[in-house]
């Protein structure tokens, strides 16, 4: 049984984990975004963010017939992703481009796999109630990385630090996170 503060460091762990190098990428977005679009671009990453937990929640309860330590197996989803970003960690990163409303959304929902391979098990195994919790922590957290690249924008330094380190990190962070699925479904 998980307790509602358990639920909450669990569920920040996971979007912050997953979220980390969005955040940089999203800051050096904004930093070419015209400032009057800022606004619009900001609500349709948000927006794209909410659909992809929509999905993880509609997945995750899909499962529900699953017994929970099964689930657990969807560890490997962050793991594969972790061998991939260290095979292809070496690749030059493309070139930022200025891109609207739509297209920001688009390409955050398409850029979510990472998100749902963590989202959707930690969705589970909360079950409806405790989801409830995890949900609103997911939100609180968007909230604050929309915020937080707004701000990153007053320091191009920072985004160009965070864009040129995020991805040495992001390995680890999807190791972590699946022992992280594999706890939370009580698979160990």
């Amino acid at each position: 049984m998980h307790t509602l503060l358990g639920v909450f460091i669990a569920s920040s762990v996971g979007f912050v984990a997953t979220m980390f190098d969005n955040l940089f990428a999203f800051a050096a977005q904004l930093l070419i975004t015209e400032p009057a679009k800022i606004r619009r671009v900001s609500w349709a990453q948000a927006s794209a963010v909410a659909m992809l937990v929509v999905l993880a929640a509609g997945v995750g309860s899909l499962l529900a017939g699953i017994p929970l330590r099964w689930v657990g197996i969807l560890c490997l989803a962050p793991w594969a992703l972790a061998a991939h970003a260290w095979r292809h960690g070496d690749q030059a990163r493309t070139q930022q481009v200025r891109r609207g409303a739509l297209t920001t959304f688009t390409i955050t929902l398409a850029l979510g796999g990472d998100n749902l391979a963590v989202w959707i098990p930690l969705l589970r195994a909360n079950g409806v109630g405790r989801s409830l919790v995890t949900i609103l922590t997911f939100a609180l957290w968007e909230w604050l990385f929309v915020v937080g690249a707004q701000r990153l924008t007053r320091r191009p330094q920072v985004v160009e630090w965070g864009t040129r380190h995020a991805r040495s990190m992001v390995p680890w962070i999807y190791l972590g996170l699946g022992i992280l699925i594999l706890i939370e479904c009580g698979s160990l």
